[in-house]
C-alpha cells in the first residue's frame, strides 16, 4: 500500500501579516537609510566643506550599481532563495550606512553609499518576491499596498528627523548613526522574517516565488512604441523628482531661509502624497482610463512648480502639494501601465529594463544637479546657486508632458493597446 502525501495547510491569515509587517519594517529601514542624506546637506557643506557636487555624488552613485543589479538580482534571488536573499541585501544595507558614518572623507563615504545601493533596490525585488510567495492570490495587492506604506514611512522619518532627532543634527557623523539604527531594525526585519518562513515551511505550503526583474536582451526588440514612450517618460520623471528631493531641504534653508525642521517637513510633502493619493488615483483610472491623458497632467505640473519655487514668493505648500499630487499621479498609473503594452511573459523583462534605464537618469541628474548649483553658486548673477537646476527641473517636465503626449497620440490610435480604456 502507497502511503498518500500529506497536503499541508495554508498558512493562517495573522501568520502571513506577521510576515509582512516583519519584511515591511526591513523596507522601512532601507527607506530610511536612502533618504538620510538630504535634511544633512546643509550640514555636510558646513562640517566637512562638501561642495554640492559631492552631495549630488553621495546621492547619484546609489543608482550606480542598481544599473547592474537588475541584471543579476533576478538570478541571485532565484538561486538563494527570499529567506538568504533578503538577509544578504538587507545586511548590505547595514553595511553601507556603518562605511558611511565611519569617516568624514569623501571617498568613504561615497563607497558607502555604493555599498548600500548594491543592496538596497535588491532588497526592494527580494521583499516584492516574497510578498508574491505569501499572497498570491490572497489580498496580493492590499498587502503591496501596506509594505509600500510602510517602506514610505521611513522615507517620511528620515526626512522629518530634524524635527524628532534634532538635538544630533549638531553634527554630521550623530545624524547618520540613527541610519545605522535603522540598518540594524532592516536586518533585524529580514532575519525574524527568515525565522517566520523556516518554522512555516514545515507546517504550512507556502506558494512558490513570483517572477523577478530579470532582463532578456532579446526581447526588447518586441516591445513596441507605447512601452518606449512610458520608458522616456519614467526616466524624465524620476528624474525630476529624486535629484531634487537631495538637495530640497538646503534649498529651502538657504534660498527661502526655512528652518531645517520646515525644510524637512515639506520636502515629506511628497511621500506624505503618495502615501494617501496612490491608490485613489489608482482606483480613478480604473474607473474612468485615460491613462496617458493623466500621465500627460502630471507632467506639466511639474513644469511650474520649480519655476514657482525659484521666482516667487508664493508659500512653499502649493508648489510642494502640486508636486505631491504629480508624484502620486504618475507612478501610479504609470508602472501598471506596462502590463497593457507587454506580453506577460515578457514584463520581468520590461519592468527590469525601466528599472536600469530609470537608475541610469537618476545617477546622472543627481550628479548634473550639484554641478549645476556650484556653477550658479560662483556665478556673479545667481549667487544663490539654485537656478540653473531649477530650469533643468522645469525642462524635464516639459520633456515628461511630450513623451505623455506622444503615448496618447499612440495609444488613441489603431495600434492602441487600451491603455485608455476602463480596465476590464
Amino acid at each position: 500500500m502507497t502511503e498518500q502525501p500529506t497536503t499541508l495547510p495554508p498558512p493562517p491569515r495573522a501568520f502571513r501579516w506577521l510576515v509582512l509587517i516583519c519584511i515591511s519594517f526591513a523596507m522601512f529601514g532601507n527607506y530610511y537609510i536612502y533618504d538620510a542624506i538630504s535634511p544633512l546637506a546643509d550640514v555636510l557643506v558646513k562640517q566637512l566643506n562638501f561642495t554640492d557636487s559631492d552631495i549630488g555624488l553621495l546621492q547619484g552613485i546609489y543608482s550606480l550599481p542598481n544599473i547592474f543589479m537588475v541584471l543579476i538580482g533576478g538570478f541571485i534571488i532565484d538561486r538563494l532563495g527570499t529567506k538568504k536573499s533578503t538577509f544578504i541585501f538587507a545586511l548590505l544595507c547595514l553595511l553601507g550606512a556603518v562605511i558611511t558614518v565611519s569617516s568624514g572623507t569623501l571617498l568613504v563615504m561615497a563607497t558607502g553609499r555604493l555599498v548600500f545601493g548594491l543592496g538596497a533596490e535588491s532588497l526592494i525585488v527580494a521583499v516584492t518576491t516574497a510578498i508574491a510567495r505569501w499572497f498570491k492570490g490572497k489580498e496580493l495587492s492590499f498587502a503591496f499596498g501596506i509594505n509600500l506604506t510602510i517602506a514610505r514611512l521611513g522615507s517620511f522619518a528620515a526626512l522629518n528627523s530634524p524635527s524628532w532627532a534634532s538635538k544630533y543634527y549638531e553634527h554630521w557623523q550623530a545624524a547618520l548613526m540613527i541610519s545605522v539604527v535603522f540598518g540594524v531594525v532592516c536586518v533585524a526585519g529580514a532575519i525574524i522574517y527568515w525565522m517566520l518562513e523556516s518554522n512555516a515551511e514545515k507546517k504550512y505550503q507556502i506558494g512558490t516565488p513570483g517572477a523577478t526583474d530579470k532582463v532578456v536582451f532579446s526581447d526588447i526588440w518586441k516591445f513596441g512604441m507605447s512601452y518606449w514612450y512610458i520608458v522616456a517618460l519614467c526616466i524624465t520623471f524620476y528624474s525630476a523628482i529624486f535629484p531634487f528631493q537631495t538637495f530640497a531641504v538646503k534649498f529651502f534653508m538657504e534660498a527661502h531661509g526655512t528652518s531645517r525642521e520646515m525644510g524637512g517637513f515639506l520636502s515629506s510633502m511628497l511621500t506624505l502624497f503618495a502615501m494617501i493619493a496612490t491608490p485613489l488615483f489608482g482606483l480613478m483610472v480604473d474607473k474612468i482610463g485615460k491613462r496617458s491623458l493623466f500621465m500627460m497632467f502630471g507632467s506639466i505640473l511639474l513644469v511650474p512648480v520649480y519655476l514657482m519655487m525659484a521666482y516667487s514668493h508664493i508659500p512653499l505648500y502649493v508648489p510642494m502639494a502640486m508636486m505631491g499630487i504629480a508624484f502620486s499621479l504618475i507612478p501610479g498609473i504609470m508602472w501598471p501601465s506596462v502590463s497593457y503594452l507587454v506580453e506577460e511573459s515578457k514584463l520581468g523583462t520590461a519592468y527590469g529594463l525601466m528599472t536600469l534605464i530609470q537608475n541610469i537618469g537618476l545617477a546622472g541628474f543627481n550628479f548634473l544637479i550639484g554641478w549645476a548649483n556650484d556653477f550658479s553658486a560662483a556665478s556673479a548673477t545667481n549667487p544663490g546657486g539654485y537656478t540653473m537646476g531649477m530650469w533643468i527641473f522645469s525642462s524635464l517636465g516639459l520633456v515628461g508632458f511630450v513623451f505623455a503626449y506622444l503615448l496618447r497620440r499612440q495609444e488613441t490610435g489603431p495600434k492602441a493597446h487600451g491603455l485608455e480604456t476602463i480596465k476590464a
